[in-house]
């Protein structure tokens, strides 16, 4: 889907760190973390959710 190299990571890291500074990078980051593992957890809930619906639907 995206094919971005290394090069290129650290490129967007740099702008990253000029734009928000030493202090706010790990803030952010912290943050990013935090929503990236809330939604895995949501779509996990909302897969069982939807399995378990398909298992009591069949006969």
């Amino acid at each position: 889907m995206f094919d971005i190299g290394m090069p290129e990571l650290i490129v967007i890291l740099i702008i990253a760190l000029v734009i928000f500074g030493g202090k706010r990078l790990p803030e952010i980051a912290g943050a990013l973390a935090r929503g990236s593992e809330n939604l895995k957890i949501r779509c996990a809930m909302k897969l069982k959710k939807k399995t378990e619906r398909r298992k009591n639907e069949k006969p």
